[in-house]
């Protein structure tokens, strides 16, 4: 991948700018300079179709367009739309922020728990800054990476951020480059990771002004949002350099320790090197020459371990990926629900073969799809995927937005916080899970284009109908938007400061019990008992022993389960009064001689450590 034209606006200093754009489409491409003083810079263009030069007298803040032929255009590589996505491009200085982070070297995939938040919704104020004075509060549960929902410049002011359309700019009115800046640098400072989403599978529909330069679109595939990105078709190694220089550029300009590629299974590629192994190779590339960690971690519901695999076993190579199915089985053991994709899911040996094998669905008959789903994944350790019992698809994608808070007793979001930060893989936290939030998280735009408003709301109409969700607020309203912010205030009342403790509790015992820091999957034992509404799970050997019993059953179950020889003592109970339980029937200690039986409150975990010999 060729580098020697750099794209976007790139400051030199003593006010001088490189300007570099591919559009193979174009023959003639001008830099119209419109702040502070108008004029034309023209660029020259190369046989690959890219258009460089370099203008003095243009600094920091300089407004721009690209003028095609004739027609103006923002820069496809932007660093900042102050004017939102039809407006003109900004010139940034990214030297003139004073990084202290000199000591950080990133991230241990084995210490990771994640964080997802939405900027816009976290706090009253919607921007980076409202971020930082809850970090400390963060780091104290145990957070150890923010994974922040995407940040690129998006039209308007509120949106998911999955219709951004100028993948190098900073969210104008989530406080810029400089707020993002800001932001990682405290994060780093108090030992926390940034892994931040970004989306490669399409671009959203308004200000999408790619295709005016160049093949960055094809026809032959189809996405759930529209045209597919053009990654294996004639032009396509512009496109494909396109979006691995913004991967780059997230590590080298804003210190990101981590990428969340959003939606991989919607990206069509037939080419011999995959986009995604040479991105990720890329990007580890030049984690190695940052001197830092970095890593990749896909989204996909294709259950197809070659995500993960290395490269030289043929697979792309990605650090780790999210797992739906461990989602679902949990999902619709605590909630009941069956309709949709949740048709698949339902018993306890589904969350089993979830904890086990990191996927439920490895090449049995998927009723939802009507065919075959999955492959084997092998015996990857638990920090190469990713599970949670929420994040914003899961509940965003409903139609009310409702998150587990309002779907479940309180004694079901324990079990939710246990099975998650329990199991043997990386856990991710929800903005608002640890205290159990109650506002719902809906989804909400502020598109300009009527016709496009009047698309969304129907196709969100149209998305539900198989899950008999009828009613669907309007995600053009502004009072969608605000009521899905965060009540942080919640998390000092009655049950929620309860479950607030409650996670710090389980953070803790995964951090301090060896085996369920680095659980070894050779060792991990994982069964279903009594009246199959039980999960019993195993970790470790010799004297690090833990063992964990997951109840989904409504009412007390007496089980018998295969615990190893010795004695055993407790160290959580989700029944017990302290958690406002109503106290369970089970022992602090408890001797084994190869099994043991006990009464079980309904869903509660329960959690044992072998204890060790005089």
């Amino acid at each position: 991948m060729t580098r020697q034209v750099r794209l976007g606006a790139v400051y030199l200093g003593d006010e001088r700018c490189a300007f570099g754009v591919w559009a193979p489409f174009v023959e003639d491409v001008a830099v119209h300079i419109v702040k502070p003083r108008e004029r034309l810079v023209p660029l020259a263009r190369n046989e690959k179709g890219y258009h460089h030069g370099v203008a003095d007298g243009v600094g920091p803040g300089t407004l721009y367009f690209y003028r095609l032929d004739g027609k103006e255009r923002p820069d496809p590589a932007s660093r900042c739309q102050p004017r939102g996505v039809h407006g003109p491009s900004e010139v940034i200085d990214p030297c003139a922020y004073a990084w202290g982070d000199e000591c950080w070297f990133g991230p241990n995939l084995r210490e990771l728990v994640l964080y997802e938040l939405h900027v816009g919704m976290f706090t009253p104020a919607g921007d980076f800054d409202g971020i930082v004075p809850h970090l400390d509060g963060l780091r104290e549960l145990g957070i150890t990476a923010l994974e922040l929902m995407p940040v690129a410049q998006f039209p308007g002011n509120r949106n998911w951020g999955y219709d951004g359309v100028f993948p190098f700019a900073v969210q104008h009115s989530y406080g810029g480059p400089e707020g993002l800046r800001r932001l990682v640098d405290a994060c780093h400072g108090r030992g926390m990771a940034v892994i931040l989403d970004v989306v490669y599978n399409h671009l959203g529909p308004e200000g999408n002004y790619l295709g005016d330069f160049g093949p960055y679109f094809t026809e032959r595939y189809r996405t759930p949002w529209g045209t597919a990105l053009n990654l294996d078709g004639a032009g396509s190694d512009g496109v494909r350099r396109f979006f691995i220089e913004n991967a780059l550029f997230w590590l080298e300009e804003f210190h990101i320790d981590g990428l969340r590629l959003d939606a991989v299974h919607a990206i069509t590629d037939t080419a011999a090197l995959p986009f995604l192994e040479e991105l990720t190779a890329a990007v580890h590339r030049r984690g190695e020459e940052l001197g830092r960690r970095v890593c990749v971690i896909a989204e996909s519901d294709l259950n197809d371990p070659r995500l993960i695999k290395p490269r030289e076993l043929g697979g792309y190579g990605m650090d780790a990926q999210w797992t739906d199915d461990f989602h679902h089985a949990l999902h619709t053991l605590l909630t009941g629900e069956r309709t949709g994709y949740y048709r698949d899911f339902g018993t306890v040996r589904h969350l089993a073969l979830a904890f086990r094998e990191g996927y439920v669905y490895t090449g049995q008959y998927s009723a939802y799809r009507r065919r075959r789903h999955g492959r084997p994944p092998g015996r990857f350790p638990g920090h190469r995927f990713v599970v949670f019992a929420q994040n914003h698809d899961q509940v965003g994608n409903r139609a009310q937005g409702e998150r587990l808070s309002v779907l479940v007793p309180f004694s079901g979001l324990k079990l939710a916080a246990a099975a998650v930060i329990l199991s043997p893989f990386i856990p991710l936290v929800f903005m608002g899970e640890e205290y159990g939030e109650t506002a719902p998280f809906q989804y909400f735009t502020s598109h300009t284009d009527p016709e496009l408003v009047k698309a969304v709301r129907e196709g969100r109409r149209e998305e539900f109908a198989g899950f008999g969700w009828d009613e669907v607020p309007d995600p053009q309203d502004e009072e969608t938007f605000r009521r899905s912010r965060l009540q942080h205030g919640l998390r000092e009342e009655g049950r929620h400061r309860v479950l607030y403790e409650l996670y710090g509790v389980l953070i803790r015992l995964r951090c301090e019990l060896p085996t369920l820091a680095e659980p070894d999957r050779e060792t991990l034992e994982v069964g279903v008992y009594g009246r199959e509404r039980v999960l019993f799970v195993r970790n470790g050997d010799g004297g690090d022993e833990v063992w964990t019993v997951f109840h989904f059953g409504d009412t007390d179950l007496t089980v018998t389960l295969p615990v190893p020889a010795g004695r055993w003592r407790k160290r959580l109970d989700t029944a017990d009064a302290r958690w406002l339980g109503e106290g369970g029937a089970v022992p602090a200690e408890l001797e084994s001689g190869g099994e043991i039986v006990i009464t079980i409150s309904p869903r509660t975990c329960i959690l044992f450590v072998r204890m060790k010999e005089a």
